[in-house]
């Protein structure tokens, strides 16, 4: 959605410098959305292996880099279309890069250990009956 975004705000047509801000910051906001998501993804305990969701997050970023550099290579679109394509082209690759080392990280470190739990308190402690202040 951040590569269409993009798209649409450089795309022709009658737009005012406001709807072309406006979507441009849009764009960025959900790239930002996308880096986040892929670092939750990359980092997730849950699976401590390379599993088969890692395999299909890279083929899907790898195939998004490559449609926006062939759009980005097509000669018959405007020219500030191609850029923005090739702009994505490098941040789709860079994610899907990112991603592997990030993934890879995680699955190769130990696991951090829990944190023990917090000592009772002790019944002869002063402020053990108080309630908490408002």
């Amino acid at each position: 959605m951040a590569g269409a975004t993009a798209m649409v705000a450089v795309s022709g047509g009658h737009h005012s410098i406001f709807a072309v801000l406006l979507l441009g910051l849009l764009a960025l906001v959900m790239s930002h959305a996308l880096v986040v998501e892929i670092q939750r993804q990359a980092r997730r305990r849950s699976q401590i292996v390379w599993y088969r969701t890692d395999t299909v997050n890279t083929i899907l970023l790898g195939c998004w880099a490559i449609i926006a550099a062939a759009t980005a290579t097509t000669p018959l679109l405007a020219p500030a279309i191609r850029a923005v394509s090739a702009l994505l082209a490098a941040g789709y690759t860079a994610a899907c890069i990112y991603f592997v080392l990030e993934r890879r990280r995680a699955v190769t470190s130990p696991p951090a250990p829990r944190p023990a739990p917090a000592p009772a308190v002790e019944a002869r402690d002063p402020l053990a009956d108080s309630a908490p202040s408002v």
